[in-house]
Parts: C-alpha cells; structure tokens; sequence
C-alpha cells in the first residue's frame, strides 16, 4: 500500500511538473513574433497607428516650446518688460533762471527782476 501511494505521488509530480512546463512553453506566435499575432500586442491591427502622427506633432511642438522657453531664459527679459526709464525731474523756470545766472549770462538784478516775475 505504502509502495502504491509513493509511485502514485510521483506520478502526479511528475504530471503536474509535465502540465506545468507546457503552459510555460511558448506558442508559435510568441515564439515568432514575442508579442502575439498583432504589431505590439494591440490585436486592433492598424486603427491605433492613426495616433502616430498626432503624438509625433505633439513631441515636435512640446521640444519647439522648450527651445523657446530656454533662449527667452537664457537671453533675459525682453525690452517691454522693463518699466521705461525714470526721467530726470522736469525743470522749473526756476531752476533755468538759476543756471543762467550761475552761467553769467544774466546779473544780479536781472535774476531778481525775472523771479519776481515768476511769483518766487
């Protein structure tokens, strides 16, 4: 009884190692092919090569904005950026009186004349 129920458990061993070692064997197809009988494994055949193109434009205009974002870092603000440059302060008559009179071009009593005038 004993020698039956050995030679039994190794039968069964050997059978489910055997079943085993058929479901890990490759088929034709995969061995051929490795991904099955359709291109990539879709099994759709062509339909979903219509995206393509699509993702190929999409790569091309996400590399083109990348350059673009790297050149405008890399080459600072553009100029309309900048808030425009501070003028000096404007001039008073005064002031203009004040440095003709320092220039010599005008006395002393032209300077006071001409200032009254201006209501300083």
């Amino acid at each position: 009884m004993q020698k039956v129920l050995i030679q039994t458990v190794a039968a069964l061993s050997l059978l489910s190692s055997a079943v085993w070692a058929q479901a890990q064997a490759p088929s034709d197809t995969e061995r051929y092919y490795g991904w099955g009988p359709h291109m990539m494994g879709w099994g759709g055949g062509w339909y979903p090569m219509i995206f393509g193109p699509f993702f190929m434009i999409l790569f091309l205009a996400v590399l083109v904005a990348l350059a673009v974002a790297l050149v405008r870092w890399l080459g600072g603000p553009w100029p309309g950026t900048y808030p425009p440059h501070q003028l000096p302060p404007a001039r008073t008559p005064l002031d203009i009186l004040k440095e003709r009179f320092a220039r010599g071009e005008i006395d002393k009593a032209e300077f006071e004349d001409r200032r009254r005038l201006l209501g300083e």
